[in-house]
Formats: C-alpha cells, sequence, structure tokens
C-alpha cells in the first residue's frame, strides 16, 4: 500500500462514518424514535445553512469567532510556552506556582465574565481575556511536560560539541519538547474554543455564539443546529492549521 493510500484510507473511514450516522439519525427522526422537537432531521439541518447565509450573517459571524480564536491563541503560543519554559528553568518559580497553574485548570474562569465586561467593556476584548485565561493552564503544563521529559541524554551530547545555552534550548530541547507543546496549544485552542462561543453566547457580542443564542430563543432547531456545526467547523480549522504548523516547525528545527 502506497503513503497516499495510507493517509486517505483513515480520512475515508471516518467521513463514511459520519455519512452513516447523519442517515441513521435520519431514518431514527423519520419513524419517531427520536423526537423531532428534540432533534431536527439532519437534511433540515443541512437545508437551514442557506437561511444563515441569506438572513443571519453567517460569514461575518463566523469571521468574528475565528478572529478571536486566532487572538487567544496568539496569545496562548507567547504566553502559554514562555510560562511553561520559565517554570521549567526556575525550579523555585515551579514549586511556587505549578500547583496553582493545575487548580486553575479546573476553575470555571467563564464565570468570571462579569469582572471582565467592568475591566475591558462588552466586546470581543473581554471574550479573548476570558479564553485566554482559561486555555493558558493547559499550555504551560503541556510545555513543562515537554522540557521536562527531554532525554538528558540530548543535553550531554549538546554540551559536548560546546554548544551554548541557547543553542541547547534551541537546537536540542525545543525540538525535543515540540510534540508535547503542540498538544498543549491544541487543548488550549480546544478550551478557547469552548469559552469563546460560551463568552459570546452569554453576553451577545457577536460571534456564531450570539447566533446560536438567538436562532435557540427563536426555537428555530434546524438553523441552531447548523450553526453549532459552523462553530465545529473552526474548531477543524484549527486544529488542521496547528498540526500543519507543526510539520513545518519539526522540518524547520
Amino acid at each position: 500500500m502506497s503513503v497516499r493510500s495510507t493517509k486517505l484510507v483513515p480520512i475515508a473511514i471516518g467521513l463514511t462514518t459520519v455519512f452513516v450516522v447523519i442517515l441513521l439519525l435520519e431514518f431514527l427522526i423519520s419513524v419517531d424514535i427520536i423526537d423531532r422537537f428534540l432533534m431536527p432531521p439532519p437534511s433540515d439541518v443541512f437545508g437551514a445553512f442557506g437561511r444563515l447565509f441569506a438572513q443571519e450573517n453567517v460569514v461575518n459571524r463566523f469571521f468574528v469567532t475565528a478572529g478571536e480564536t486566532l487572538a487567544a491563541g496568539f496569545l496562548l503560543a507567547i504566553f502559554g510556552v514562555a510560562g511553561g519554559a520559565l517554570l521549567f528553568r526556575f525550579t523555585i518559580l515551579r514549586s511556587a506556582y505549578e500547583t496553582w497553574i493545575a487548580a486553575l485548570a479546573a476553575a470555571p474562569v467563564v464565570l468570571s465574565y462579569p469582572l471582565f465586561l467592568v475591566i475591558a467593556g462588552r466586546g470581543s476584548a473581554t471574550v479573548i481575556l476570558v479564553a485566554f485565561l482559561a486555555a493558558l493552564p493547559a499550555v504551560i503544563l503541556k510545555t513543562l511536560e515537554g522540557f521536562s521529559q527531554t532525554p538528558g541524554v540530548y543535553v550531554l551530547v549538546g554540551k559536548s560539541l560546546n554548544a551554548s545555552r541557547w543553542q541547547i534550548f534551541s537546537k536540542v530541547m525545543f525540538p525535543a519538547a515540540l510534540p508535547s507543546i503542540f498538544v498543549g496549544l491544541r487543548l488550549g485552542l480546544l478550551f478557547a474554543m469552548l469559552n469563546i462561543v460560551g463568552v459570546e453566547f452569554l453576553i451577545n457580542t457577536g460571534g456564531l455564539g450570539q447566533l446560536v443564542n438567538e436562532l435557540s430563543e427563536r426555537y428555530d432547531l434546524a438553523a441552531t443546529y447548523a450553526a453549532i456545526l459552523c462553530v465545529i467547523l473552526v474548531s477543524v480549522l484549527f486544529f488542521t492549521a496547528s498540526e500543519w504548523l507543526e510539520r513545518r516547525l519539526r522540518r524547520v528545527t
């Protein structure tokens, strides 16, 4: 089997599974096993996309949510990776803050949105800040884990070649920690997306979260599920982009 075929087979299996689930849901709803007042038929959901484009300005809302996710991801990549590196470099900082950061990871940060409304106002800044803080612990901890699990022999080889501290960090430790760092970034983007949509839903600042709120209040179930699929699409796009970026960085380093 060729390399191309090896890559295509999992994609085909995944798409086939989705198609079968859609057909099964359509059948179960059509025979009233699943109440259509709880879940509309998939055919109605896909049909609602036309209304989203024609009446609900879904493209602009999509870019609002995607832009907020990109901004939060940018902050996570800077401060999350830097924070993990600092905790690894300075043992006293790790001893002082690692437990606090782990506790923050379990905290419902989204509930603090009223505080950020006072600080940053009712707009995208509040959405981004809440998402950033909610996702930051995952990136810091996975970055710390990546650096901590770098095999010591790699560092010893670098020192034997008279590499400087910066060279050991950039050419040895960072490439070794990269897989764990990107796991943290993917988790961070996931948490950020959840909080972005949640805050948009709560404070009606625009974006797909506000759209889901408006459609659910109208009890337009088909369009609501279509809007939720748009949220999933944003998540898939960022997940795919992070995988592509990881491959590029691993080639460079």
